[in-house]
């Protein structure tokens, strides 16, 4: 085979993953790429029914951000982002359930 034939390795290519790498995508690819499609569903009705703006929607397109920004442990930073950060109890129970979004309490208005 002449040299103008011959396939060489890529320098961009990273070294060549194993059975057990590859079984991570050949197993979770189609469920996740199928749970993207329904985030990406949610999304579009919200914008279409007008309530875009609701704190957990903002709360998912913000935490949707990271999944795409490169760095490691996006499950847990995605948690945390819409996870209550504070670590003082309420003095009043709001008595609603979890919400799946943080929402900082609404700042107090001066009654006249």
């Amino acid at each position: 085979m002449s040299k103008s034939r011959t396939k060489k390795p890529s320098p961009t290519r990273g070294p060549v993953p194993t059975a057990a790498a590859r079984a991570v995508v050949d197993h979770g690819f189609i469920p996740v790429r199928a749970k993207l499609i329904e985030v990406a569903a949610f999304l579009d009705r919200a914008e279409r029914h007008a309530i875009a703006d609701d704190f957990r929607v903002a709360a998912l397109r913000d935490a949707a951000e990271l999944l795409v920004d490169g760095k490691p442990e996006r499950a847990r930073r995605i948690l945390e982002q819409l996870s209550d950060p504070t670590t003082e109890p309420e003095a009043v129970s709001s008595g609603k359930a979890a919400l799946g979004a943080w929402r900082p309490a609404a700042p107090a208005t001066a009654k006249k």
